[in-house]
């Protein structure tokens, strides 16, 4: 990813830095969860856009060695809810975002949601459709996965997080934005310096032709998509998963019958078609179990 990636990418990984404190559904009911802490770091593109995370801590104390930790890319429809009425912080985060934040901190993970749309002019996000006319600096193949960076270069500065058991999981745009990250296409060990493992939810696979020739990564990766997907190809992803899994790449593929897009949305009207609730409880699950096992201590 040549716009991705500098000579001097692995001494930034390594180099930690301090936490700089600083539109799909109804904004999120009030949960027994600690509040989400608005923090703000540095991308890791060519102009050092200064992002707005939010960060969601376990309610437990860090084991020794730290807790693991899970850094969250929105969808097209960037963080917030589209009632968030002009109101862009941590109250009005979707349901969606604020579910799988609470669903990593109640299991010992510290979770940090990023928004790359608003710092960037766009805070309602991007319509169905509008893939076209999106500006090129939230591109989710070049400049997204410099977010994720970011974000995993912030956690590391935090005391509390175990470094070295990060991972990444993205919805949507997010999701495209998660496989070209997890790309073995970097300099240095990325076994090393990158994420842990990478969860993908009905992502767009084509990546804009990036990965033609072949799609390596460097850690595991899991893709969850449904066949009734209104938005992005099943197909595609399935080319793009067997492709690579035949090349000896560790990526798996779950496809269930009669999802759609955005599945998992916690809200009423999308849990309540059957094929989205079933989907959901088997994400729910395999999710958990994937990051309990790739996250854990080495």
């Amino acid at each position: 990813m040549k716009r991705m990636v500098s000579a001097g990418l692995a001494a930034i990984l390594l180099g930690a830095t301090g936490p700089a404190l600083a539109r799909q559904e109804a904004p999120a009911a009030a949960t027994a969860q600690a509040p989400a802490q608005r923090v703000t770091f540095r991308s890791m593109d060519e102009p050092r856009t200064e992002l707005v995370g939010y960060l969601f801590k376990p309610g437990s104390p860090a084991p020794q060695g730290g807790a693991p930790a899970v850094v969250l890319m929105h969808g097209r429809g960037g963080v917030y809810s589209s009632l968030a009425n002009g109101v862009y912080d941590a109250s009005t985060l979707t349901r969606r975002l604020r579910f799988w934040a609470d669903y990593w901190t109640q299991r010992g993970y510290y979770a940090l949601v990023v928004d790359s749309f608003g710092p960037r002019g766009y805070p309602t996000g991007f319509a169905a459709g509008s893939y076209a006319t999106r500006p090129p600096e939230v591109n989710e193949v070049t400049i997204r996965p410099l977010d994720a960076y970011g974000a995993m270069r912030f956690l590391r500065g935090l005391d509390g997080v175990a470094d070295d058991r990060i991972g990444l999981m993205g919805f949507s745009n997010g999701a495209s934005a998660t496989l070209a990250a997890m790309a073995d296409d970097k300099p240095g060990d990325m076994t090393r310096l990158g994420f842990r493992a990478g969860l993908a939810l009905y992502p767009g696979c084509g990546l804009q032709n990036r990965f033609r020739q072949g799609y390596k990564i460097y850690a595991p990766v899991r893709v969850f998509i449904g066949t009734a997907d209104e938005e992005v190809s099943p197909e595609s992803c399935q080319t793009l998963v067997d492709r690579a899994a035949q090349a000896g790449a560790p990526i798996e593929l779950t496809v269930y019958d009669g999802a759609g897009h955005g599945f998992d949305d916690p809200s009423r009207s999308r849990q309540a078609v059957p094929a989205n609730a079933a989907a959901t409880e088997d994400l729910r699950q395999k999710a958990g179990a994937f990051f309990e096992t790739q996250l854990a201590p080495r």
